[in-house]
């Protein structure tokens, strides 16, 4: 009898959920460009969701996790690396902008140089 009693909740519950993450990763660009970016590799984040990242003169890019592992090893290190860019744009759960985050999927390292 108590399924039967939290079942709308439980159900209420789940919509909010999808409908919080849609909305948190809309804004996808459908461009991808290929680049070649210079910086250095960094894990940012808790340990439950870090991120690889190459942080530039001008920006940061997120290291696509099929590509983490081309990277994992050369953190702390300056790199050259090629790719494809996209981006995605970042909305709080009210609506409003919250950024622009930059990604780099299929990438291949030219050049990790020591420090």
């Amino acid at each position: 009898m108590k399924v039967k009693k939290y079942l709308p909740f439980l159900l209420f519950i789940a919509v909010l959920i999808i409908t919080a993450v849609n909305i948190f990763s809309l804004g996808t660009n459908e461009k991808e460009t290929k680049i070649e970016v210079s910086g250095k590799v960094r894990l940012v984040g808790s340990s439950i969701m870090s991120n690889l990242v190459i942080t530039g003169e001008n920006r940061e890019w997120y290291i696509d996790e099929k590509d983490r592992d081309k990277l994992m090893h050369l953190q702390q290190q300056v790199v050259s690396v090629k790719g494809q860019e996209y981006y995605i744009d970042r909305y709080f759960a009210n609506g409003s902008y919250a950024g622009r985050h930059y990604y780099l999927k299929n990438i291949t390292v030219i050049n990790p140089k020591k420090q």
